[in-house]
């Protein structure tokens, strides 16, 4: 088989590898005229999975040379992605939540190792959401995540994106904002050195519902709490009155199924917010999959209300018959130092314990994303 002058040796390999560069390249162009996403993939997805195809296609022919030179680039790529997982992690600021301590462009440095190595826990196709995840094992911490640390963690509402936020509390402890001031178990906690606020304090009778446990205590991101921060073996009674919005994503992070049944139609619960995936994806076909179209909801949907809590199964077992649940790990709040304009924990809640992905060091390379000019000042700067 001759394609353009290539000759092909393994011709059901040859195929594989074109089927895959043509579906690439539909899909990346597609991303790129069009706005969509085939296969769930984005623009560098695309161009990954074309790549492979590539790889694929060019052993097909026989080439020794090109077979062991896509041998070494495959043994160097396992390398380091091998040190990503597993000692350090790479991350790029898109948003300006963490001025001036981050800026939008930095190119961060994050240690792994210090809150404990642990193998990877998700294979698949890099830049996209195909792929598995699976069992992972921690090995010792060199030390626990505190008051103060910059932590890289993935967003609870999307375990797809990386978030880079302070962490203000930790485990145990109760955080309440008061005209915009954070306490922690009543005390108050100063803003960081190049933290800022860029507003007045929002008055308490202007209520923002997207706001995390939005009631009449938890009113606006300057006016929230107290709320308490769980910890590893709290155990939570289970009654009449059991507060599920608050209790329900501590469940499902910890790894339970819950679900509503009744009878006719069983819709499960899912951390995975449509709207956050809309936002990274582009795609408004997500939404067909959740209620009321589909068959997932979140804890937080606003169609989930106390007289469905009849319906409600943990683990197959009916939530009216438990009696109290012991929380399995470690949970933190955290924020950003641009504190009017930092979508964190006020929002979204707690950041539990395998989450976080690892400590923000310093930054080795930054970018002005309005002008792609360098910021040289910045290279090396450690982050505080």
């Amino acid at each position: 088989m001759k394609i353009f002058d290539f000759k092909f040796k393994n011709i059901p390999l040859a195929i594989i590898g074109v089927l895959i560069i043509a579906t690439a390249t539909v899909g990346f162009l597609s991303s790129f005229l069009f706005d969509s996403h085939i296969l769930g993939m984005g623009k560098i997805g695309h161009i990954a999975l074309g790549a492979i195809g590539y790889a694929i296609a060019g052993i097909s022919t026989g080439n020794k040379k090109f077979t062991l030179e896509v041998i070494a680039i495959i043994n160097i790529i396992l390398t380091v992605l091998l040190i990503k997982v597993t000692i350090l992690e790479a991350y790029i600021v898109p948003t300006g939540s963490m001025e001036n301590t981050i800026m939008t462009g930095d190119f961060l440095i994050g240690s792994r190792y210090v809150y404990g190595i642990r193998t990877p826990d998700w294979l698949g196709i890099p830049y996209t959401d195909i792929g598995i995840f699976i069992p992972y094992y921690k090995l010792p911490e060199f030390k626990i995540p505190k008051k103060g640390d910059v932590l890289i963690f993935k967003y609870p509402r999307d375990k797809y994106v990386k978030y880079v936020k302070r962490c203000v509390g930790g485990p145990g402890d109760t955080v309440r904002i008061q005209e915009k001031k954070l306490y922690v178990n009543d005390t108050e906690v100063p803003m960081w050195k190049k933290g800022k606020f860029l507003s007045p304090s929002i008055d308490k009778k202007y209520k923002q519902p997207d706001i995390f446990l939005s009631s009449d205590v938890n009113i606006n991101r300057d006016h929230l709490g107290p709320i308490y921060i769980p910890k590893k073996g709290d155990i939570f009674q289970i009654h009449d009155n059991t507060d599920w919005k608050y209790l329900l994503p501590i469940l499902l992070m910890e790894g339970n199924v819950a679900t509503l049944e009744d009878g006719n139609k069983t819709i499960h619960f899912t951390l995975q917010d449509p709207n956050e995936i809309y936002r990274r994806k582009g795609d408004e076909k997500i939404y067909e999959k959740y209620h009321p179209y589909g068959s997932l909801i979140t804890p937080w949907n606003k169609s989930f209300k106390r007289e469905h809590i009849q319906f409600l199964k943990i683990n197959n077992i009916p939530a009216n018959q438990m009696k109290e649940y012991e929380v399995t790990q470690n949970y933190y709040w955290a924020m950003g130092d641009n504190r009017d304009d930092s979508l964190d924990s006020r929002y979204w809640g707690f950041v539990p314990e395998n989450f976080i992905l690892g400590e923000a060091l310093f930054s080795y390379f930054s970018i002005d994303l309005k002008t792609w000019s360098p910021r040289w000042d910045r290279i090396g700067t450690v982050i505080k």
